[in-house]
């Protein structure tokens, strides 16, 4: 199981994260810091790591992607706002 994330974790790095879009990054952070939480959460309570992590993994993937459709809204609302005071023409809605 060692060799197997040993292996793993060399071709992430050497892959790295480079090409990646923003959702994509924030994605596999969330799941990258929810594995480790998971992992090291069941280790204290004397669970099986393995489990943890593979459910921190999904937990953190799913919250790095709602984090970024926050960010995009976010963006989106802020342009809204900005190309209005440009304008002089009142804000609409970013749907």
């Amino acid at each position: 199981m060692k060799k197997i994330i040993a292996i793993t974790a060399a071709t992430l790095a050497i892959t790295g994260c480079s090409n990646m879009s923003n959702t994509e990054q924030r994605t596999v952070s969330g799941g990258a810091i929810g594995a480790t939480a998971g992992a090291i959460g069941t280790a204290i309570f004397h669970g099986n790591p393995i489990w943890g992590a593979v459910g921190g993994a999904a937990v953190g993937a799913a919250s790095g992607y709602i984090y970024d459709a926050y960010k995009k809204e976010q963006a989106s609302e802020y342009n809204s706002g900005y190309n209005a005071g440009k304008t002089g023409k009142p804000a609409t809605a970013p749907n």
